[in-house]
This record gives C-alpha cells, structure tokens and sequence, in this order.
C-alpha cells in the first residue's frame, strides 16, 4: 500500500469515528425547541424577505426589528421577550431611519435593544454579523440585512451564477447556524419577469432559495393597501396570509394566523365571482364542518335551488368540496400547531390551503353571477310564466 494510500485510509477511518452518528445516539438526544423570532412565521435560521420594489419590505422588515427589540407584536403576531437585534439599513441614513421608527412606534421610544449599522462595504457584511453574533448569539438575536444586494460579491472565476448564489446563502446561513436559536433575515428583490411559482420570481438563481432555511415573499398590487405574504421552508408551514399596510405599518388580515390564511384563500377563491357567489363561497369557507343548501339559503335568503346550482359550479371548480350526501366544505384542512414558548391560551391553528386549480368557472364570470337555473315545474293555473329572475331578483 502506497504512503498516499495509507493516509486515505486513516482519515476515512478518522471520518468515520467523527461523523458518523447512530439512530440510538440521535434517540436519545433532547435538543431545544425551535425558537421564533415572531412565531409561527420567522424561525430561527437564515431567511429571505422578498418582493418587487417600494412594495414595502423595508418598512416590513424594520417593524420586524423593533418588535423583537421591544419584545412587541409584530404583524399583530407575539415576539416573546426582548432580545438584541442588528439592523443593517444599507439603503438609509439615520435620519430617514429614525422617521420610520418614530412613525411606527408613536410615543414608544426606539428601543435599547436595536443595535444598527447604515454603511458598510460587501466584503465586511458577514464578518460585521458574525462579530456580533459572537457578542449576542446566546441570547436568541434577530439580525435583518437590508438588502442582500449589498452584500452580494462577484462570482469568482469560472463559478456560475447558481453556484455564487449558494455561496454567498451558505456564508449567511453559517453565520446563524453557529448559534441555534438565532435568526437572519435578508431583505431582497424579485425578478420583473413574472413567476408561475412565486418561489422562482427571487432575483437571482435558486441557489438563494436553496441555501435559506426559509423564503417569505411580501406583495401587494400599486396603489393598494392590502397584499399576500407567502411562506414557506423547513421548519414553517407554507402558507399565505393576507396583509393589509397603514401608512407603512403592516398587519394581518384578521386577529391571528389562521384568520390571515382564511382570508388570503377567500380573497383569492373568489377573484372574478359575482357578489351572490362570492358570498356563497364565504359563507361555506366560514364553516369548516360544512353546511347544506338549506342552511345557506335560510342564512343569506337566496332561493334553496338556485343555491344548490352554485354550490354545484363551486364544487366543479374545486372551489369548495361536497363531503357526502348535500353536504360542502371549504378546501382547507386546518392543522393545529404548537409554537415553542407560546402559553396555552396564546396558541393557534394554522391553515394549510389547497390551492384550487386556476380553471375558469363554467360560465361567464366577468363580474356577474351565472344565470339562475330554468324552471322545471309547470306555472300555476291562470298564471302566465314569465322571464326567469336574475340573481338580484332572487332575495326573498
């Protein structure tokens, strides 16, 4: 056997002691729970916040910061106790950032806790984070790196660009690994092309997706106060919650999570729906058991057949679902989920939607409901039969 040889083997077989790990060893070990920089929505770990341009992730992401520093809600959402937080605002100065902080907080003075930096070159980044982390790390931190853009280096000869993202990912994922219980959160850009996936729409390669741990995507059409704040990764439920912005402050559609997810699936569910349908839909969405056709018709005062007709099109659509015999539910499947340090009376259902698929209704739904169905039963004698109603005729 050659020197090269020999050596091979020693450090397989040193490998082999060192890193190889048994099913009992893993069974036997008791490790922390996951811990939330704001629960059930940002763990611990390395994060991406995406969105187009002035859609208002930096607002997002500052609000995120003070809340975890004051130990606030954020997006109505606990935080838990303060703790150390470091804002890298590479796209402000003291000034602006202090306005939008005022404007968030009101009376409450910025908190201690936030340590942050507003110039910085690329190549100090990770070793600024990683020094502070070292400082902080044992106090489950939030660090929020606005944007990544700043901090993203050139690819280095003969790297592809898939191969630069993951790198760069990796470095700022080692970063919060070295210290579980803490978070990085790095604000970027998405792509202006459009996405049939929302996760493909990050600006760049999926090399960035494929390094965090987690992906959270805030959009929100031009001119609107409401959005959709989409999630997904290892150690979260992917999900989408509907948002609504006030002047820069962000929050969720709804007292918590679930009312959020319930929300962005309705709104969504009924994009190009008449009023009847769309209230049909709702009103089958708020009742997770289900309901009948008589049920719905005696609560909204719609005629019983002609419900069952839009029950039947909601159904074909995938829109809701028929569990047995006259008896429809929303697509959803509700999840409970226990949040690591969270009090009993503090914890909430998640929603895990079913996306329906994005097939047209039967009919012309350009902003009306579908005709209602033809009468069947012969008119009463001396009566003459007449046009059928339209849907608003159908009240009773």
């Amino acid at each position: 056997m050659s020197t090269d040889q020999a050596n091979a083997e020693d450090i397989g077989k040193r490998l082999l002691r060192d890193r190889i790990k048994t099913g009992q060893w893993l069974d036997e070990q008791e490790f922390p729970p996951l811990a939330w920089a704001v629960h059930g929505l940002i763990p611990e770990g390395f994060g991406l916040l995406t969105g187009s341009p002035k859609v208002g992730k930096s607002w997002l992401a500052l609000a995120v910061a003070l809340a975890v520093a004051s130990g606030g809600p954020a997006l109505s959402i606990p935080t838990g106790r303060p703790r150390p937080v470091l804002l890298l605002a590479l796209e402000d100065g003291d000034r602006r950032l202090q306005k939008r902080a005022r404007h968030l907080l009101g009376d409450t003075p910025i908190p201690e806790l936030l340590h942050y930096v507003t110039t910085s070159r690329a190549d100090e980044i990770p070793a600024l984070i990683a020094a502070w982390m070292d400082e902080h790390g044992h106090n489950n931190p939030l660090a929020v790196l606005d944007t990544l853009g700043k901090c993203m280096p050139p690819a280095l000869p003969g790297e592809g660009a898939y191969n630069r993202d993951y790198r760069i990912g990796s470095t700022l994922k080692g970063l919060v690994d070295d210290w579980p219980g803490s978070t990085l959160l790095a604000v970027h850009h998405t792509r202006k092309a459009a996405s049939e996936d929302w996760m493909d729409s990050t600006s760049g390669t999926n090399g960035l997706n494929g390094s965090a741990d987690f992906t959270i995507s805030l959009a929100r059409p031009r001119n609107e106060d409401t959005g959709l704040l989409r999630v997904t990764g290892r150690d979260v439920i992917e999900a989408e919650y509907a948002v609504r912005s006030d002047s820069g402050r962000w929050e969720l559609d709804g007292p918590d999570l679930e009312a959020a997810a319930r929300a962005a699936t309705e709104a969504r569910d009924s994009e190009g729906l008449g009023d009847a349908t769309r209230e049909i839909l709702a009103y089958v969405n708020r009742h997770p058991d289900g309901v009948t056709p008589k049920e719905v018709a005696d609560e909204l005062d719609l005629i019983e057949g002609t419900v069952r007709q839009y029950l039947g099109r909601l159904t074909k659509t995938e829109r809701i679902a028929k569990r047995g015999r006259g008896l429809y539910t929303p697509v959803t499947t509700v999840t409970t989920v226990t949040i690591d340090g969270l009090p009993p009376d503090k914890q909430s259902d998640k929603v895990t939607v079913v996306t329906p698929p994005p097939d047209q209704l039967d009919y012309d739904t350009d902003a009306t409901d579908p005709p209602a169905p033809e009468q069947t039963s012969s008119p009463a004698p001396n009566q003459t039969p007449g046009p059928h109603p339209s849907p608003a005729d159908q009240r009773r």
